[in-house]
C-alpha cells in the first residue's frame, strides 16, 4: 500500500521544510505519540523528545529520493516512536519485554546513528572552517554556501580572472581537506 497523494505532498513539504507540513505532521500525531508514552511511564517532555526524534527520521527518508513510505505517516510515526521509547525504557532498565516482539515496528536506529555520525562530522567541518581563515573561508563560502560563479568570486576577491580564482579555490580546499582529516582522525 503507497500512502495517498496528500500525504506524499506532506513528506515533500516536510523535504523543503515547508512550515505548514511539519505543522501539519505536528497536530496529526503528536497527541497519539503522547498519549502513548504517558501511558507507558513517560513524560511530556519525554514525549516531546522521542517525537522530535522520529520528526528528524521522518524529515532524513523524506530527502532520500528512493524512500517510498509504504503505510500512513501516523503509522510510520508511531513506529518509529514506539521502537525509539521502548529501547529508552530497556535501556533505563524500566521495560523488561525482550526487544524481539519489536519487530513489527520500523527499525531505525541505523538512521539514527546515521544522522549522529553525520552531525559529528558537520560540527568537525564546521572546526575545520573555523580555522581556514580568510581569505580561504570566505572564498568556499561564497562558492559552497552562496554558490556564486568563479567570476564573481574573481571579482569580489580581487584575482586577475576566473581561472586564478578556480586555482586559490582548490588549494582552499585542499587546506581544508587536511585541516577536516586530522580533526576528524583525533576524534577517532
Amino acid at each position: 500500500m503507497k500512502a495517498d497523494s496528500n500525504e506524499q505532498a506532506l513528506l515533500k513539504g516536510l523535504a523543503y521544510n515547508d512550515k505548514k507540513a511539519i505543522e501539519t505532521i505536528y497536530k496529526d500525531n503528536f497527541n497519539m505519540i503522547l498519549a502513548f508514552i504517558l501511558n507507558n511511564n513517560g513524560s511530556y517532555d519525554d514525549a516531546k523528545d522521542i517525537f522530535q526524534e522520529a520528526m528528524i527520521a521522518l524529515y532524513e527518508k523524506s530527502k532520500s529520493e528512493s524512500f517510498v513510505l509504504t503505510c500512513q505517516i501516523k503509522t510510520y510515526v508511531y513506529s518509529v516512536c514506539r521502537r525509539l521509547w521502548l529501547k529508552k525504557l530497556q535501556q533505563a532498565g524500566r521495560f523488561v519485554q525482550p526487544v524481539h516482539s519489536l519487530e513489527e515496528t520500523v527499525p531505525v536506529e541505523e538512521d539514527i546513528e546515521i544522522h549522529e555520525k553525520r552531525n559529528a562530522d558537520f560540527m568537525i567541518m564546521e572546526r575545520a572552517l573555523g580555522s581556514l581563515g580568510e581569505p580561504c573561508k570566505g572564498l568556499l563560502e561564497s562558492y559552497y554556501i552562496n554558490r556564486k560563479g568563479m567570476q564573481e568570486i574573481a571579482e569580489e576577491f580581487g584575482y586577475t580572472n576566473a581561472d586564478n580564482a578556480k586555482n586559490q579555490k582548490y588549494k582552499c580546499l585542499m587546506r581544508l581537506k587536511k585541516l577536516f582529516f586530522a580533526q576528524y582522525n583525533i576524534g577517532e
